[in-house]
């Protein structure tokens, strides 16, 4: 497996697993909203390391965002970067360049 595809699948398991941890915070009512005044800048620092650029710097502000609102932690925003990044990123630009997937 090259690299590149290697560092893909990494990104999917800590998404999933980084989502997974904001969605913590339902599972103890109350308590589990003033971790998330740990885990939210903790998000979007992740957030900017793994996307790198001016896409990674807005993406951890949104995952701030979203986990220290309460009742937002059910999105899944390293999830949905993930997909945006490699999935329909990558097929708006094989569509630019005219190549079919």
């Amino acid at each position: 497996m090259s690299k590149e595809k290697e560092d893909k699948y990494k990104k999917l398991l800590l998404s999933l697993l980084f989502d997974g941890i904001g969605m913590l915070s339902f599972a103890i009512p109350f308590v589990g909203e003033f971790s998330d005044i740990v885990w939210a800048p903790l998000a979007g620092w992740l957030m900017t390391r793994m996307y790198k650029g001016k896409i990674g710097q807005g993406a951890g502000i949104v995952t701030f965002l979203e986990e220290i609102i309460p009742g937002l932690d059910v999105v899944p925003t390293f999830t949905i970067m993930w997909l945006y990044t490699y999935v329909f990123r990558k097929s708006k630009k094989a569509e630019t360049l005219g190549i079919s997937s």
